[in-house]
């Protein structure tokens, strides 16, 4: 027994090991040769001389620098991108993935357990991980980064939740599975009637003796006691061999294997960086509006447009309200050029009445710092936001980093902007389309000069009550200067998030994502087929969700597909049903309520486009359509099931036909907070035309189902209800319903 108090020295290793270190650390080379070896020498023969009659436990051996391997091998650690420069991004206590490689020589078996620390260094989390391909020794595991909340910015108890966002780690342990090895070859001698069945069972005793002394493992008074009367039964030779390996394989001690392992040769990784960003970072459900279409009308003296302001945009705040939404996003509000200012349908020459384009910024009323008198006033935003934080919605606000001709800066600053040999400043292009109403700026010549203005313009705003910056075309931008910008604002505001409208190549819009921009617009609007939908659903909420949280727009006032052009009411709910359950975050520009789907001839975007004009609508009509229901309906389930949302846990289902997609959600009972599993199954019905019939296979084991009695599932669109197995029939009909939202009935 002498080898358990050695035993309970190694099950701390991990502290003594950082100890040694510090000490070799401080030690002169020769004096410290020298001690190291007398020490290794006294360790080598105090364990022979304690387990000369039992096997020496895995040492954890001390790993002094990041490529020594400990006594177990941890490699590959998932997510882990660019060599670790850039941290994970997740939301606070939102679920996320975490993978390893972890293995040993040999046929011994290993276990390996996950260790979340927050931005302090206190542990916050530790669960076992699961090994899900031996033949690879990969092992996963889903944790959470602190509790989900809903507190907003602006509220008292958001200073509770900024405490808690920063950097945190996670640490893989890999350990040597002594009782799992042990237990694998006793049992095959005492089924066999091995001739060394006796010691197999009598080093098994002591295995168990020695776990209950273990101080790692964490165990109570009963726990100990479980443990140490099992080691008395195998080792009393009076009982059959079945009947002492059977005191090991008890339920109880099985129990404790899995929630107080004996671990031996514990070897950590690497902490592995994670950024933990607040409540919607991740999990959001944006609605945009024109200030100056909310609440326009026709004067019927003059037949005349009167432009809303941001007085009369409260009703635009209330109907993202009421559908369920949580952040309102507004285009520009700053005054608008007048120099080549762009007409209806962007045509070249602007008529007398045509407000222009809100992207066409600044004149000499004023630019980027300034509030359009037409829309009103900065108090009268302030009043907006005021009222848009009574509601309990975040106002998201438009920055597009571009100027008209009369803007300010044009004569205060010259050297921002590029020119041509002639000595004219140049208009932005895309060849053939040409923006002449824009004057891009050029980073070359003093880009901190640039930076520390835009930074000031930011935190103007950000005073003004804005949260969250939504940045049009980042990147045509420099990458450096959004990383010193966000940088900058985020040090001072950690609150403030920043989405990139960035529909460009992929590797421009993961360095943006690096750099700082919580969220993107993405390739959703032109994934179509089941196929495309199914491959892009799985990066979306793969790996690449740790780094880019794509959200998914069905149309914004650059985007009209072909898809929503010609499939009508049934299409615009489809879409909208694959963007709410397809990604954590999601965004509907308004109109999309009212069926506005004609395009403008030779391109994929509304025609009479907002951007150009004003649009006055009739929100009555929107009953007639029934899509504004849909919409709230969706936030509804979201809302409801908010811990089934993550990028991290999108499983695509096998279907039979080819227009028919199916997709679940999981998270695992330890993670809800509700200590019961939460599942979410879509079966969405591709063509808005014709119903079709599928199947839907479901791997029950996978989402904590038991295959003996299947799965009570409940349609959160309709309230109907149904059992299901591994393979279920389902039909949808684009006039009746165009999808079903399960959530799996847990007792």
């Amino acid at each position: 027994m002498s080898g358990m108090a050695e035993e309970k020295k190694g099950a701390s290793a991990l502290t003594s090991s950082t100890k040694s270190a510090t000490t070799r650390r401080s030690t002169s080379g020769a004096q410290s040769a020298t001690r190291r070896k007398s020490t290794r020498s006294q360790k080598a023969t105090k364990q022979t001389a304690d387990f000369t009659h039992g096997e020496v436990p895995a040492p954890s051996i001390p790993v002094t620098d990041p490529a020594q391997f400990g006594r177990i091998a941890v490699m590959d650690i998932t997510p882990h991108e660019e060599f670790g420069r850039y941290p994970a991004r997740v939301e606070l206590g939102e679920p996320f993935k975490v993978t390893a490689q972890v293995f040993i020589e040999g046929r011994t078996k290993v276990g390996a357990t996950a260790v979340v620390r927050n931005h302090r260094g206190k542990e916050m989390q530790r669960l076992p991980m699961t090994c899900t391909n031996p033949g690879l020794d990969r092992w996963e595991v889903m944790l959470t980064c602190g509790e989900r909340s809903d507190v907003k910015p602006w509220e008292d108890d958001f200073a509770a939740v900024k405490r808690q966002l920063g950097e945190w780690t996670v640490t893989i342990e890999g350990w040597e599975d002594t009782y799992k090895s042990w237990l694998h070859d006793a049992d095959i001698k005492v089924k066999v009637g091995d001739s060394d069945t006796d010691n197999a069972l009598k080093s098994g005793a002591q295995l168990l003796a020695r776990w209950a002394k273990t101080t790692d493992s964490h165990l109570n008074a009963a726990q100990r006691k479980t443990l140490n009367d099992a080691a008395k039964t195998m080792d009393d030779e009076s009982l059959t061999p079945k009947e002492r390996l059977a005191a090991a394989t008890s339920d109880a001690i099985t129990e404790l294997h899995v929630t107080n392992p004996l671990r031996d040769g514990i070897s950590p990784s690497q902490p592995q960086r994670f950024l933990v960003q607040r409540p919607e970072s991740s999990f959001a459900a944006w609605y945009q509006f024109f200030p100056r279409s909310e609440g326009a009308y026709v004067d019927p003296t003059t037949g005349k447009i009167v432009q809303g302001t941001l007085k009369t945009s409260v009703t635009g705040l209330e109907r993202a309200k009421a559908e369920g939404f949580d952040i309102v996003y507004l285009p520009p509000i700053f005054p608008i050029g007048v120099t080549n200012r762009k007409g209806k349908n962007n045509t070249l020459v602007a008529g007398p009445d045509d407000p222009g384009s809100p992207f066409g910024i600044g004149s000499e009323l004023g630019g980027h710092d300034t509030v359009d008198p037409l829309l009103g006033t900065m108090d009268d935003f302030k009043a907006l936001v005021a009222k848009a934080h009574e509601l309990g919605l975040e106002i998201a606000l438009d920055f597009a980093l571009q100027c008209s001709p009369d803007h300010p800066w044009v004569k205060a600053h010259p050297e921002w902007f590029r020119h041509k040999p002639d000595g004219t400043i140049a208009f932005a292009e895309n060849p053939p389309k040409k923006y002449q109403d824009i004057y891009p700026i050029d980073f070359n010549a003093d880009m901190p000069g640039i930076e520390k203005e835009v930074e000031r313009i930011l935190e103007l705003w950000i005073a003004a009550g804005v949260t969250i910056f939504r940045v049009d075309n980042p990147h045509t931008k420099p990458v450096r200067f959004w990383q010193d910008v966000i940088a900058a604002v985020t040090k001072r505001h950690p609150e403030v998030l920043f989405l990139a409208e960035a529909f460009t190549r992929p590797g421009m819009m993961r360095a943006l994502s690096y750099v700082g921009f919580t969220q993107s617009h993405c390739y959703f609007p032109w994934r179509n087929t089941k196929e495309e939908l199914a491959e892009y659903f799985a990066e979306t909420n793969g790996d690449d969700g740790y780094y880019q949280h794509n959200t998914f727009w069905p149309t914004t006032p650059d985007i009209l597909t072909a898809y929503v052009r010609d499939n009508g009411i049934a299409g615009h709910c489809v879409r909208a049903v694959l963007a709410a359950m397809g990604s954590p975050s999601w965004g509907i520009y308004n109109g999309f309520e009212l069926v506005e789907n004609r395009q403008r001839p030779g391109f994929e975007e509304q025609i009479d486009n907002e951007k150009y004009e004003i649009k006055v609508r009739d929100w009555a009509d929107a009953n007639k359509y029934g899509i504004a229901a849909m919409l709230t309906s969706l936030n509804r389930i979201r809302r409801e099931h908010k811990a089934a949302f993550s990028y991290h846990n999108l499983t695509v289902l096998e279907t039979s036909d080819p227009s028919i997609l199916a997709f679940a959600r999981h998270t695992p009972a330890e993670l809800t907070g509700t200590g019961k599993p939460e599942t979410l199954i879509v079966v969405v019905n591709l063509d808005g035309h014709n119903a079709h019939q599928s199947t839907v296979h479901l791997e029950l084991p996978d989402f904590d189902i038991d295959p003996a009695k299947g799965a009570h599932v409940r349609d959160e669109l309709t309230g109907r209800e149904f059992d299901w197995s591994w393979d279920n029939f389902v039909s949808l009909a684009p006039w009746a319903d165009v999808a079903h939202i399960f959530t799996v009935v847990r007792d």
